[in-house]
């Protein structure tokens, strides 16, 4: 192999940590064994340039593979062999837990198939990791002879294959040797893929899976054509994620199990993915609201409090095609989660990655170079994980637009986050280079928005002109290419043709988006009495208040409940119309309390949120009396005035 720049880069400022992914594929097609166990089988016996040498190497790696990695349905032959030969040394992975009732330590070996291991303290006191997850490891098993003894194996050496240590220092010092491309190039070499082969937006997807191992409690979802490679990032790339591969799942396995008063899996991982998502079925219907909680902040209530860092991530497969699903009024993206994948839990996910743009893995596609060894690049993601925080910079050098708020926002700055982690450990993007991840992340985020609006087509989620405001203040609208045409050099082009496109212009914005935004011709205003049963759908504030708000100056409302939760969140949705309609300036609010203790919470709110709308050029007051019968909401356009009256009843 003829080396080029950023293969002798690599060996100069990483010497030991990279390997040659061409041998990982040669030997990776005839075993299952996980990725970061060849590659240090590849360290150890193919660390030569000679080619003689390399293939003695590959050779030898074979057989410690053939003599020492045993299969999980070849244990019972494994376990006799040990007795038979008194001991044997495996290629496992080993986890110990402490008995509280025996009062001491046992070991498990996962594939060796046994979990009453005798084990020594030096062994966990020198690996932590054996305490907390497990660790990939050489392991000599002796066999017990003692038939007074409780246990039938222990053992005698234990030496680690991952990393026991990391040194973040070196990390950050060898990237700063590298460019923000090259860096991006030896992340997609790591993977085992050739970056000269793909383009920059396609080199992004491929960093967007590793987005959950670096972000704690980040919910990601892939849908795609099979065959691409989805899996593969979340079962093999590194030993801090774990793949369930479809069927079902419970609340105990996933996240605590009562009567052991045990936490679940979701405690013991960074990434936590299901495959097969749209075959996924749930035992308990308690696990969604679960799941709901644990996507939201971390944590979930079982009986007791549970915090996790896990990150959850989403993959399956579309057998339709992306343009039908589109555009059709039935159906969406969505369509291959199962039904008990509501609203709500779609409304969890940061970001929506989209497979369908991502080649199917074939050879052609894999490297020959040089790049990390798994294990060291997956230590480097577990430490950014656990040990770094990079919101606070997005935060102070980002400013979204209005329509970005709330999860959306969250989601945004999650993704962002994730970039600057993977590609800028330490250091800081140029302006151009986080201006490319904001409007990625954006772009993953709107996806899910658009999504759940076309599930429930009214003002909750209509508003998806996600945009952010650049260097020199124009605001940049952020747009799915599989879902908007666009007009270039006075050319409509088809999603099939689009790739990413970021309007820099708020009139083009108007004129690229026509169909959506050109409001339909005026109709005369007639006076109307709507009698809106219990049960009813389709009614919305944009609806209901829209075209009469048109024209409107100021806006008068006298409710006397703008108190409660869903109260106040209505009334912020009666705003959002108002701001809508593009003239109104001033919102004027009446409402009353029963106790000082809760006009001043509501206050509160409210006071909030008449910050957000001074940003937008409108003026709100509040004023708390004490009596209001009449619900009503008076609109003032100079000398006009319409009124709308309010009344609330049950239809039974």
């Amino acid at each position: 192999m003829n080396m080029d720049a950023l293969d002798e880069r690599l060996i100069e400022e990483f010497p030991g940590r990279v390997v040659r992914k061409d041998l990982l594929h040669q030997i990776k097609k005839g075993t299952n064994v996980p990725s970061f166990v060849l590659e240090f089988l590849l360290a150890r016996f193919c660390a030569s340039e000679e080619e003689e040498e390399i293939q003695a190497g590959l050779q030898a790696v074979i057989e410690t593979i053939q003599q020492n990695y045993v299969r999980p349905d070849e244990s019972n032959r494994a376990q006799s062999f040990v007795q038979q030969k008194g001991r044997h040394k495996f290629i496992d992975k080993v986890h110990v837990r402490y008995v509280e009732r025996e009062k001491r330590h046992w070991a498990e070996m996962e594939n060796f198939n046994s979990k009453r291991i005798a084990i020594n303290e030096k062994f966990y006191r020198d690996n932590d990791r054996l305490l907390e997850g497990g660790l990939w490891a050489e392991v000599t098993i002796g066999h017990n002879d003692v038939e007074d003894d409780d246990y039938a194996f222990y053992i005698e050496e234990l030496r680690p294959i991952q990393l026991s240590r990391f040194d973040f220092s070196a990390y950050c010092e060898g990237r700063r040797q590298f460019s923000r491309d090259e860096w991006l190039d030896v992340i997609i070499r790591s993977i085992g893929l050739e970056p000269t082969k793909m383009s920059k937006r396609l080199k992004f997807h491929y960093i967007a899976r590793l987005m959950p191992f670096v972000e704690a409690n980040y919910n990601f979802i892939e849908l795609g054509p099979r065959g691409n490679g989805k899996s593969f990032t979340f079962s093999e790339f590194s030993p801090y994620g774990t793949l369930i591969s479809g069927g079902q799942t419970s609340t105990s396995v996933l996240f605590y199990n009562n009567q052991r008063r045990r936490v679940g899996i979701i405690g013991f991982w960074d990434v936590v993915a299901f495959d097969e998502v749209g075959g996924m079925r749930v035992r308990d219907p308690q696990t969604i609201q679960i799941m709901k909680d644990y996507m939201a902040n971390g944590r979930f209530s079982r009986g007791v409090e549970v915090i996790a860092n896990a990150s959850l991530a989403f993959v399956g497969n579309i057998d339709d095609s992306i343009d039908q699903l589109v555009s059709s009024p039935d159906h969406d993206l969505f369509k291959p989660l199962p039904e008990s994948f509501d609203l709500a839990v779609l409304h969890r996910m940061y970001y929506f990655l989209p497979g369908w743009e991502i080649p199917q893995a074939g050879s052609e596609m894999l490297t020959t170079r040089f790049a990390f060894i798994t294990d060291y690049l997956a230590e480097a993601m577990h430490y950014l994980a656990k040990k770094t925080n990079r919101s606070a910079f997005v935060q102070q050098n980002i400013k979204l637009g209005r329509a970005v708020v709330g999860r959306d926002e969250k989601a945004v700055l999650k993704t962002t986050s994730a970039f600057l982690k993977l590609l800028h450990p330490e250091g800081e993007p140029t302006k151009e280079e986080l201006q490319e991840y904001l409007e990625y992340a954006l772009e993953g985020r709107r996806r899910v928005k658009e999504q759940l609006n076309k599930r429930k087509p009214d003002e909750e989620f209509a508003d998806t002109h996600f945009s952010y405001f650049s260097a020199t203040g124009d605001e940049v609208f952020v747009v799915c290419p599989e879902s908007e045409n666009y007009i270039r050099d006075g050319q409509a082009i088809t999603p099939s043709q689009s790739g990413p496109r970021f309007i820099e212009d708020v009139d083009e914005v108007v004129d690229a988006l026509a169909d959506t935004l050109q409001a339909p011709p005026q109709e005369e205003l007639k006076e109307r009495h709507l009698t809106i049963r219990y049960g009813a759908k389709g009614y919305g504030y944009e609806t209901l208040f829209l075209k009469y708000m048109k024209g409107a100056e100021s806006v008068r409302i006298q409710d006397p409940y703008i108190r409660a939760p869903h109260q106040l969140i209505n009334f912020q949705r009666f705003c959002e119309v108002a701001v809508k309609a593009g003239t109104v300036r001033a919102i004027e609010l009446f409402t009353s309390s029963d106790h000082q203790e809760q006009e001043d919470e509501a206050r509160s709110k409210l006071y909030s949120l008449a910050d957000s709308l001074k940003e937008l050029d409108i003026d709100m007051t509040v004023r708390f009396v004490s009596r209001i019968h009449d619900r009503q909401v008076v609109l003032r356009s100079g000398f006009k005035t319409r009124k709308i009256s309010l009344y609330s009843a049950v239809d039974r």
